[in-house]
């Protein structure tokens, strides 16, 4: 498909590229028959304007590159959503890349959103030790930045997040004083510091309620997926671990060793009680359903969309750090707290 172009239309009629674009920008100094013959052979051969195009003539391309780790879970999504309804009320769009959870990819998401001209990023990132070089020149060079949930931690940055280690540790302390205290932790990758305040977490629950930690049994590390979370499960299993609680990283490490405890013939909660951080909607579509903490998500959305705003509006703003609620929802994967007074 030919894109019609002002120098189209110029062609067509035989006036000058000039006097075509003035027309169009209805410049009084254009007379009026002439106006009417461009504008009806810019609607003849097709002419639409090209917004990049006028954008730029004014500084700004009214669009802001959002880059996320996975697009599996409806987590991105939600967070997306709550994006677009601010912007889409300031007329900005949206441009989403996906980095895979791999930091390389990321880095090549950035150059791409740069060579985009976009007016803003907003990010999740995948290591909060990869690619703060990247970060840091591209704020130098004056584009707008906000992080959500995972942040490069050591970087003062604009940032949305929840308090990992509280939930965590508010999550753990109900499975306890629900009676379970052989409590194994599927954490999640060393460079995501999510993981890192989770683990925080976990371990002073325990010791809270005096149950020892046990780095070498209790505390499995794996990665972000289904399968992962399987693995886990297979593990605790293989090496004849006794425990009757588990605190997964994410839903999807949860469900994936939840799903695979259920096909070896355990009970869940009766015999092994699940729980997870970063709950979403996967979690009450599994069976059982699945405790969870769940971030804002939606409201994480907004949160950094208004951010963005306002860095783009005035790049010397401060940089805000706004710490959401997460809830923690219980549910069947988990017993009731009271059964075990």
């Amino acid at each position: 498909m030919k894109y019609i172009t002002i120098k189209d239309i110029a062609r067509h009629l035989s006036i000058s590229v000039s006097t075509v674009s003035r027309a169009l920008g209805d410049d009084k100094n254009i007379r009026k028959e002439t106006k009417e013959k461009v504008i009806e052979a810019a609607k003849k051969l097709g002419y639409r304007p090209n917004p990049v195009a006028i954008n730029l003539k004014y500084g700004h391309t009214n669009t802001v590159g959002v880059i996320v780790p996975e697009m599996v879970t409806p987590f991105a999504s939600r967070v997306i959503n709550g994006i677009q309804e601010v912007l889409h009320t300031k007329n900005i769009k949206v441009i989403i890349a996906e980095s895979g959870g791999d930091p390389e990819k990321e880095k090549e998401n950035l150059q791409l959103m740069e060579g985009f001209m976009v007016d803003g990023i907003i990010i999740c990132l995948c290591s909060y030790k990869r690619n703060k070089e990247e970060y840091a020149r591209l704020q130098q060079a004056g584009m707008p930045m906000v992080f959500y949930d995972r942040i490069p931690y050591g970087l003062e940055v604009p940032q949305v997040i929840v308090d990992d280690y509280m939930k965590s540790f508010f999550l753990v302390e109900s499975l306890i004083r629900s009676g379970r205290k052989q409590i194994v932790h599927i954490q999640g990758p060393d460079d995501i510091y999510n993981s890192i305040e989770r683990v925080r977490g976990y371990k002073d629950a325990l010791a809270k309620f005096g149950i020892p930690f046990d780095k070498n049994n209790m505390l499995i590390k794996t990665g972000m997926t289904f399968e992962e979370g399987k693995k886990a499960a297979d593990i605790l299993v293989e090496r004849n671990i006794p425990f009757n609680a588990i605190f997964a990283f994410t839903e999807t490490l949860a469900i994936g060793a939840m799903n695979r405890l259920r096909e070896l013939g355990k009970k869940i909660p009766e015999e092994i009680a699940v729980a997870s951080f970063s709950g979403t909607e996967l979690s009450n579509i599994v069976y059982p359903k699945l405790t969870t903490v769940e971030p804002p998500l939606y409201q994480m959305g907004k949160s950094a969309a208004e951010l963005i705003l306002e860095k783009i509006k005035n790049p010397a703003s401060p940089n805000h750090s706004i710490v959401l609620d997460a809830e923690i929802k219980m549910r069947a994967s988990t017993p009731p707290i009271e059964v075990y007074k």
